[in-house]
């Protein structure tokens, strides 16, 4: 029987003994891929490149097969994943560039800063993206601890750049970046596990520079196609450090005591003018960049032993904007009105206690781009580029029950249902704001 999480942690701290310790919170794990195609895993049906690790994962808690991302590139999706909120309220639209205010506004609290005020040990391994300026260095939102690279990519084996807090890390033990970001997230793991942690592991695999290390390319030279071999190797090596991550919460007996979510930043680029990386986004169309599915629907999935049900697929849409308020009630956090979060604690739908939808519907803006998902339509204009053009399209409207694809626009049969998403839409957009910058480098 799964129970409820917060009614748990009151009846063990309730039945205590005076003077026991307190019942131990649970950590929070979450883990972001970069760029990868929704094909490329194993438990969405990849043959060509194995992923054990994140396939036992997905085996021990609930794979969500429609699982969204509120941007359709890197930054916007991380703004809104840290603030539980639509990143265009506060017009992280757009990937920043340089600038000095470019970055995750600060008037914006984080899922960091909300776990470190309630007691928990937080920490930043990989990729950050979210501001270069020392105001918007992970140190200042929320992060104790930081090991990795403020921009949108890095180099896989050389150093420059990857920092240790605020200062170089200077040459590792371990030559190749993915495997870099394992041991420290080990170390910090070792560091912390009498006491409840966040770690946010952001990985750079698998964004470009494809750059894979020899022995892992070996293990696919079967493939011919260049491209997709580094990207295999890539893949492969990320799949190898989730596992050694979760070994380590097995080795430390904390495994049975953390949630863990794992998603992809965003659909794999594949359309003309996006950095192509080898991925493959099938049974889905679009890209990277785009609000067809093919940018926005990634591989999704969350493990808590126990709490949520192991080895089970939970079908209704889902987005990373509900990562933040279901890891705040697994640690007992109640969000306040003020902090205007859109996401929505996932934990009684995945355990079938609440059996509606968690969201009525689901919204993207990128530019000219929208979309808006409610049950099984979904009215969108999207990039063009997709389809080897230019712009962006008329709205089309399609049903993903029947079309996961989105190759047949119902729009002219159904232009009652399409007046009616538009509305939504347009209600919706109006508490958006304006982007703060246009838009930095697509990575």
């Amino acid at each position: 029987m799964h129970r409820n999480p917060l009614l748990l942690l009151a009846l063990l701290l309730a039945c205590a003994p005076v003077g026991a310790q307190e019942t131990r919170r649970p950590n929070i794990l979450v883990i972001v891929g970069d760029d990868m195609g929704y094909a490329d895993v194993g438990f969405h049906g990849c043959t060509d490149i194995p992923t054990p690790h994140l396939d036992a994962l997905a085996k021990s808690g609930t794979r969500c097969t429609s699982g969204y991302v509120s941007g359709p590139y890197c930054s916007p999706t991380r703004a809104g994943m840290l603030t539980g909120r639509y990143q265009t309220r506060f017009g992280h639209e757009f990937n920043p560039g340089n600038g000095p205010k470019q970055g995750l506004p600060l008037t914006q609290k984080t899922l960091a800063d909300r776990l470190k005020a309630a007691g928990y040990r937080t920490a930043l391994v990989g990729k950050w993206h979210l501001g270069s300026s020392p105001d918007h260095h992970p140190g200042q939102r929320g992060f104790d601890e930081f090991f990795g690279f403020l921009g949108g990519a890095h180099d896989y084996f050389r150093p420059n750049g990857i920092l240790r807090g605020t200062q170089p890390a200077g040459q590792q033990d371990t030559p190749y970046l993915t495997d870099t970001l394992a041991r420290e997230s080990v170390g910090f793991i070792e560091r912390n596990k009498a006491n409840p942690f966040f770690l946010y592991l952001a990985f750079n695999a698998v964004h470009t520079p494809l750059q894979a290390d020899e022995p892992r390319l070996k293990k696919f030279a079967a493939i011919t196609d260049p491209r997709r071999r580094s990207y295999a190797a890539m893949m492969s090596a990320m799949d190898d450090a989730i596992g050694t991550v979760t070994a380590k919460l097995r080795d430390a007996g904390l495994d049975k005591n953390t949630l863990i979510f794992f998603f992809s930043d965003n659909g794999g680029p594949t359309m003309p003018g996006t950095t192509l990386n080898g991925s493959v986004n099938k049974p889905l169309r679009g890209s990277k960049r785009s609000t067809l599915e093919g940018g926005v629907r990634v591989p999704f999935l969350a493990s808590w032993p126990g709490i949520i049900p192991a080895g089970a697929v939970y079908d209704q849409p889902v987005i990373q904007l509900d990562i933040l308020p279901t890891a705040l009630a697994a640690a007992a956090v109640a969000p306040q009105p003020d902090w205007k979060v859109e996401g929505v604690n996932l934990l009684p739908h995945l355990q079938g206690k609440e059996t509606t939808a968690p969201h009525q519907a689901l919204h993207w803006r990128l530019g000219k781009q929208m979309a808006i998902r409610q049950g099984d339509w979904k009215l969108v204009r999207y990039d063009l580029a997709t389809e080897g053009g230019k712009g962006v399209s008329k709205p089309r409207l399609y049903n993903l029950k029947d079309d996961i694809g989105e190759t047949t626009d119902l729009s002219d049969k159904h232009p009652d249902k399409v007046r009616e998403l538009q509305a939504a839409w347009d209600t919706w957009n109006k508490d958006n704001t304006p982007p703060l910058w246009g838009g930095g480098p697509a990575e």
